[in-house]
């Protein structure tokens, strides 16, 4: 099965709030996001990804199946880390397991390197999520170490893993 990552349009948003509207999804997801996820928090996610900065906000959604089935971002971040952008995505959960993600996240990384100027792109995925740091092991990233106490999620202070990928190791 295999995936390609395209342009948000806003009639993605249904396809969206199906694949976040899972609690399983969200538990590996920073906080912030409504539960249930509804189809006009699509919208809404959709129309700020579409009016951002291209050089700076790199937004796409992952298809499979001729519908979307996830999202996927890299963010340049600022001052001197401004040639630095943070990778963050999410795919349905029938979806997990597939080897779409690992794809999405090569064809974001390759884009990404091939548009900007950016130089490094890292993703920081809960410790316990074992999947997500499969993801980005597969996708060529390296990893950097963990993040001790580095986040407060559902009451509990868990670690994170640091990975990244430089332009120069694709």
């Amino acid at each position: 099965m295999n995936c390609k990552i395209k342009k948000w349009e806003l009639t993605n948003a249904g396809d969206l709030a199906r694949a976040l509207s899972n609690t399983k999804v969200q538990d590996n997801l920073r906080d912030g996001l409504p539960y249930p996820y509804t189809e006009k928090d699509g919208t809404d996610y959709i129309s700020a990804m579409l009016s951002a900065d291209e050089n700076e906000t790199f937004a796409f959604a992952i298809v499979s199946d001729k519908k979307v089935i996830g999202s996927i971002g890299a963010f340049r971040q600022e001052n001197i880390h401004r040639q630095t952008a943070e990778l963050g995505y999410c795919i349905a959960e029938e979806y997990w397991g597939k080897g779409i993600m690992t794809d999405a996240v090569k064809q974001i990384c390759k884009y990404v390197f091939d548009k900007s100027d950016i130089i490094r792109i890292y993703a920081e995925p809960f410790a316990y999520n074992t999947a997500s740091c499969r993801v980005l092991e597969k996708a060529g990233f390296q990893y950097e170490g963990t993040l001790r106490s580095n986040a407060v999620k559902k009451g509990k202070i868990i670690d994170m893993k640091m990975y990244s990928l430089l332009k120069t190791e694709i």
